[in-house]
């Protein structure tokens, strides 16, 4: 009880991030600074009534004061056309802007919709497994755990599954949390436009070890992320069938690593259920009977 109690405290602060400084209102991308743009037009519109109201409340309260004098008494005052046309109005008018923000914003940043750019996107595919994020490079045939390195300016084109429980993929100063789900795949567009490291985490809670989903973004230029590529296909083991139903089993706080090659069609493998599946994996035919490792890798 007492573990359970520390991760969902771990778990509760894990989010503060998306609150303030380095999250969603620290953007360092276009998605990301679109969305900023929504939220802040958003509570414009809104404080746009919520501030003259509060004040209309406290005049109101210090002109029909009990001492004032020249303050009008209807005790039979009962229907005014103008007045319920304003009252109407107002919030109809608010309804109506938020509601163009929202329908026009969601569609603009459509998560499967392409990013443009001249640059060719990098293709990346994500997979939540329990409890850690594996993400493999198709086009450079390497992957990667609890690690992901973009190269800035470029568009990012992610598919994303999971190996059993339903999870949600977000890396806050990029925008567009998403979800993953067993035996389908859904997209995201993202680009980082500066370099630097991004705190990408799971917002979607998925049992024991969700708390420790956590993951660095590390935007890079061109030239570095070429260079990185090069120095993950020199050394390192292989990521293929067996690796992978190693790689399954449930584990927290799992240390990032890379893999120098991996199984061609191993993604789609995953997403049809063709790869094979550890035992006591969430939505596996084990549940969580299986106690999860330390520090796997």
């Amino acid at each position: 009880m007492v573990s359970s109690g520390k991760k969902a405290i771990a778990a509760a602060f894990s989010v503060l991030p998306l609150a303030g400084c380095g999250g969603v209102l620290d953007p360092q991308g276009p998605v990301g600074v679109s969305e900023k743009l929504i939220i802040v037009d958003s509570v414009a519109i809104m404080l746009a009534i919520v501030v003259p109201l509060i004040f209309a409340t406290f005049a109101f309260a210090w002109w029909f004061r009990a001492s004032n004098k020249r303050a009008t008494y209807r005790p039979s005052w009962t229907f005014s056309g103008h007045l319920e046309l304003i009252i109407w109005a107002i919030p109809m008018l608010v309804i109506t802007f938020l509601g163009g923000i929202a329908w026009f914003g969601s569609h603009t940043l459509d998560p499967y919709k392409a990013l443009s750019s001249t640059a060719k996107p990098v293709e990346i595919e994500v997979v939540s497994l329990d409890w850690k994020w594996l993400f493999i490079y198709p086009d450079d045939g390497v992957a990667t755990v609890n690690q992901l390195v973009i190269p800035t300016g470029t568009p990012v084109h992610f598919r994303l599954t999971s190996s059993g429980v339903m999870n949600s993929f977000f890396v806050p100063q990029l925008g567009s949390q998403i979800y993953t789900m067993a035996a389908m795949t859904s997209q995201l567009n993202l680009q980082a436009d500066k370099a630097g490291t991004y705190l990408g985490l799971s917002v979607q809670f998925s049992g024991e070890g969700f708390s420790d989903m956590r993951f660095d973004l590390r935007a890079v230029p061109a030239d570095a992320y070429a260079k990185w590529i090069a120095d993950i296909k020199a050394a390192g083991p292989i990521l293929d069938t067996a690796t992978y139903a190693a790689l399954a089993k449930p584990s927290t706080d799992v240390r990032p690593s890379t893999y120098k090659a991996v199984d061609r069609g191993l993604f789609d493998a995953i997403v049809s259920g063709a790869a094979p599946a550890a035992p006591g994996a969430t939505g596996g035919p084990g549940g969580h009977d299986q106690a999860p490792a330390k520090k796997g890798s």
